[in-house]
């Protein structure tokens, strides 16, 4: 038995893993037939160590024979010739993937041990745990993706799932329009993304990022682009992180996708969804060294981002929040520093955040009325002395700061005024020619009800 072949055993047990757990938590559900909350929670602890366990062996053997890049391909899936495209399932575990693999398994794990007892009794509890494999599973497949296909295939498994438990309270009408609103985010972000990937496609013929980024190992492989197809790729794929983690512009979803159980809210924006466009960026860091241009933009959406969750989290009146801005703070900072080429302490620095943030989440529910009995103890309220900023910015200064972070830095007026009505009216006033030239076609005469308004409302009343 050959060292390659252990390889690849392992790396299809951690792939096998999520998808073995969400074949069992999902075909008794399609059948009518539920299973109990105690075998549901087995089922998923079991799916988890297994998938954990064979991560760690690989890193191990990696360690140890200094392996590198080690790739697991499973074939084309789709083929077509005439436009020379074929969607290859490929795996690829080097540095970059294998510990952010072991970091998605560790927290789901500590997230699904939490929701067990958090969400007991509670009338979506196999709903949730089935929505929790979608997106373990998107998140393993996003992880070791080696192909930009594989890896937008975990990235929609990643969306699909954070939409759904978003809207997990669909008894009330705030937590399903919430998600509508974080699914049309992510359907701007997956447009750039697919566009990149077509990009890609034309410019060296296939899907593999060893194409683009050359074929050493990361971090140290070379573009294998010049540097204004590395921009153009590297400015869509940048689009794509910025929706997908929250950053400026896109930042007035993170609020909204609180609506959602704590469980999901701690395993999603302060830990692993979040991460995932700067995971992104780290993947096709190799294009920032190509193109300067490329790299000043990357740093100066972090520096924008890590600004604005700074501003924005001191104002939230909840501590889910806050704690959500505070995320965007640092994946902000970790931009920066994955702009700045900083590759290894970007990772080690998202690894630490996101075990931290995880913790507090989880630990959100409780805190409030552990502070309440503090002050009940102490007899007063705990009070705070005045911060730097307060010392040195004027009064006038500081309350313009206050109402424009407590407006979110009015980034939803933005995006609904000048991207949402200006798209919307265009495809009403198509809706109205198409009705109009139907009814002249048919030899009827345009009634009152084929004109339809074209002036566009905010986002929430077009979703």
């Amino acid at each position: 038995m050959t060292i390659e072949f252990i390889f690849h055993i392992l790396g299809l047990i951690v792939v096998a893993s999520p998808a073995v757990l969400l074949a069992v938590l999902g075909l008794p559900m399609l059948l009518g037939r539920p299973i109990s909350e105690s075998i549901q929670s087995n089922f998923t602890k079991a799916a988890v160590l297994t998938g954990l366990t064979a991560a760690v062996c690989i890193l191990g053997m990696m360690l140890v024979f200094d392996s590198r890049h080690v790739v697991i391909e499973l074939g084309n899936w789709v083929a077509i010739p005439q436009e020379h495209f074929h969607f290859h399932l490929k795996f690829v575990f080097d540095r970059l993937s294998v510990p952010f693999t072991i970091l998605s398994f560790v927290l789901c794990g500590t997230v699904g041990a939490f929701a067990s007892v958090y969400l007991h009794r509670e009338t979506g509890y196999r709903r949730f745990f089935l929505f929790y494999a979608v997106f373990l599973l998107g998140m393993v497949i996003s992880s070791l993706a080696g192909t930009i296909e594989t890896l937008f295939l975990g990235w929609e498994l990643v969306g699909l799932s954070s939409d759904l438990l978003i809207a997990y309270f669909h008894e009330r009408p705030g937590p399903v329009r919430n998600g509508h609103r974080v699914w049309t985010v992510y359907r701007v972000a997956d447009a750039a993304f697919l566009i990149a990937a077509l990009t890609l496609h034309h410019l060296t013929g296939a899907g593999d990022f060893d194409g683009l980024m050359g074929t050493g190992p990361w971090p140290e492989g070379v573009a294998a682009v010049d540097s204004w197809h590395a921009f153009l790729v590297g400015l869509l794929l940048l689009v794509a992180a910025a929706g997908k983690s929250g950053m400026v512009p896109f930042s007035g979803w993170l609020p909204r996708a609180m609506e959602g159980p704590t469980p999901s809210s701690a395993v999603f924006y302060g830990a692993l969804s979040v991460h995932l466009g700067t995971y992104l960026l780290l993947r096709v860091s190799p294009l920032l060294e190509a193109s300067l241009p490329l790299s000043i933009a990357v740093i100066v959406l972090g520096l924008v981002s890590a600004v604005f969750g700074a501003l924005a989290s001191r104002v939230q009146s909840d501590v889910k929040n806050a704690l959500a801005f505070a995320s965007l703070t640092q994946v902000g900072i970790i931009t920066v520093e994955i702009g700045c080429g900083l590759r290894y302490i970007a990772l080690i620095h998202m690894i630490g955040h996101a075990c931290l943030r995880t913790l507090q989440l989880l630990r959100a529910p409780s805190l409030l009325k552990d502070y309440q009995a503090l002050e009940n103890a102490i007899g007063e309220h705990l009070s705070t002395s005045p911060s730097f900023w307060e010392k040195v910015i004027p009064q006038a200064q500081r309350e313009w700061l206050y109402r424009f972070s407590l407006e979110r830095g009015h980034l939803d007026g933005f995006l609904d005024g000048y991207i949402v009505r200006p798209f919307v009216r265009v495809f009403r006033w198509c809706d109205q020619q198409e009705r109009r030239w139907s009814r002249f076609a048919g030899g009827g005469e345009t009634r009152e009800s084929d004109r339809v308004a074209v002036d566009g409302d905010s986002l929430e009343d077009v979703v």
